[in-house]
């Protein structure tokens, strides 16, 4: 027995030995499997939800960790609108609700992320946009002038600003690209060039909007279209508490349109190119955001601004009615009134006396405009909107519909040379928008004075798409041509507009 075990033992050993290995590969196999399933895991979670990386990464808010104590200092915290992603600076903004800080508050993950770890520095200035260039900075930012150009300096966050990369944009601060202004250096720093920061002289607490005041501003329409409708969506939704700083900034500018720019801020102007000062900022936006010519595409706008909301806002800011009060000619009783405007130079009436008597004999009182630039805007809003109607040949003078109330009717009378696409693009269209009626009337060639100096079988007037062709169409049909209103065609479009009152 005992020799037989003994004989046995050899062989219960190999076994226990070839079983020990097995079960050590099996463990191996399964640690392996194990980790294998914990990466894969840990890979699904990760990619599965895109946008979670991004968001919390890359949004900058006013919440972000990234942005400093000195962001949540300011008074007024816009969702999206006043920090967007610098990949789309045109994206829907509306304002913060209640509601709106309960959902962030519930999908906000840049709380869960490492506090070791840092969101990337995104570029502050975005140039993609085809109308506009703009920057948007949180945390400290600098105004200063400068001789040539008026310069604002960007400090990244302590935990970025040794990554960063040194950045400069030249910006023209206003709405369009194409127009010339005085343009602002913006500077991105880090370690390398923290130096050129100069010093604090005035601490804001406030947010603020660098914007030229200056390039075709003289225009009437210019004035509104490239700087005050933009200027509306820019800054509107800080509901005043905002400092706007202007650059490029004649003086008769802040003056005459001292009404507008009160209502969006509560602070003074600040005249950049002779300040100063150098002033520190816990959120500062650089340029204005226009979507179209004297237009807003409420899609991209903060709280979905749009031109009947701009309209309210002026009539508001002087001190005019309700937008929607009743037209003197529905509340009184009386003649419809009439408010023509008299052009000085190009695409005047040069028959505007027999066209007053003929608007008389229709039934209208009439009020005369001139236009001029020293004219005093609080007596013009005055002047508008006592009146059912503004009539004028295509022109800075019709911008005054702005003026009027809800349901007045706009007349446009449109000069020869194709000038209907335009006349619709700058005035038919923003009119419907703002909730005022438009009505064209497009001349005949016997009623423009080109006709005349030109001839009829002259390509002015028989071709003029050859002009726009060779980029002179200017020339003729803006600079050139007056307008002899052919009063008997002309009726019927007044009749039309007093069926529009009466409705």
């Amino acid at each position: 027995m005992a020799s037989g075990s003994s004989s046995q033992l050899p062989l219960q050993m190999k076994a226990f030995s070839i079983m020990s290995r097995a079960l050590l590969e099996s463990k191996l196999a399964i640690g392996l499997f194990a980790g294998v399933f914990l990466a894969l895991v840990i890979f699904f979670s990760s990619s599965a939800s895109p946008e979670f990386a991004v968001r919390g990464l890359n949004i900058l808010t006013p919440e972000s960790p990234q942005n400093g104590d000195a962001a949540a200092r300011s008074p007024v915290r816009e969702k999206n609108d006043i920090a967007p992603s610098s990949a789309n600076m045109t994206a829907p903004s509306p304002a913060v609700t209640t509601q709106d800080h309960e959902t962030e508050d519930t999908n906000t993950l840049t709380e869960d992320a490492p506090s070791s770890v840092a969101a990337p520095l995104k570029p502050i200035c975005d140039l993609s946009d085809q109308r506009y260039d703009g920057c948007e900075m949180w945390g400290d930012a600098r105004t200063a002038n400068g001789t040539d150009k008026s310069r604002v300096y960007f400090i990244p966050p302590p935990s970025q600003v040794a990554t960063a990369e040194a950045a400069n944009w030249s910006i023209r601060s206003q709405s369009r690209k194409i127009v010339g202004v005085r343009e602002v250096l913006v500077m991105s720093l880090n370690l390398s060039n923290l130096h050129e920061a100069p010093n604090c002289t005035v601490h804001r607490d406030v947010p603020a909007v660098v914007f030229a005041a200056g390039g075709l501003s003289f225009n009437f329409w210019h004035a509104f279209s490239d700087v005050l409708v933009p200027l509306f969506t820019t800054a509107r939704a800080f509901g005043g508490q905002v400092e706007l700083v202007a650059t490029d900034a004649p003086v008769w500018f802040v003056s005459k349109y001292r009404r507008v720019l009160r209502a969006l801020s509560r602070y003074d102007v600040v005249m950049l190119d002779t300040d100063a000062e150098v002033r520190c900022y816990p959120h500062l936006i650089v340029g204005l955001r226009g979507h179209r010519d004297l237009d807003i595409d409420p899609a991209r706008a903060p709280n979905h601004y749009d031109m009947f909301a701009f309209r309210a806002f002026v009539r508001e800011a002087y001190a005019l009615p309700a937008p929607a009060a009743a037209l003197p000619v529905k509340s009184g009783g009386r003649k419809p009134r009439l408010m023509i405007i008299l052009r000085g130079r190009t695409r005047r009436f040069v028959n505007a006396d027999a066209v007053v008597g003929a608007i008389k004999r229709a039934g209208f009182d009439v009020v005369r405009m001139e236009p001029s630039l020293e004219a005093d805007m609080d007596a013009v809003s005055r002047e508008v909107d006592a009146c059912d109607v503004l009539l004028g040949a295509h022109g800075a003078g019709l911008t005054n519909m702005v003026f009027l109330r809800t349901g007045a009717v706009v007349v446009q009378v449109i000069p020869w040379g194709n000038m209907e696409p335009h006349s619709e693009w700058f005035f038919g269209a923003p009119a419907a928008q703002m909730g005022v009626r438009h009505i064209s009337y497009s001349i005949a060639a016997e009623e423009s004075t080109l006709y005349d100096k030109y001839g009829k079988d002259s390509p002015v007037i028989t071709d003029p798409g050859i002009f726009y062709k060779n980029g002179s169409n200017a020339r003729y049909y803006w600079w050139e041509q007056n307008i002899r209103l052919n009063t008997t065609r002309f009726m019927p479009t007044l009749e039309r507009v007093k069926r529009l009152l009466q409705e």
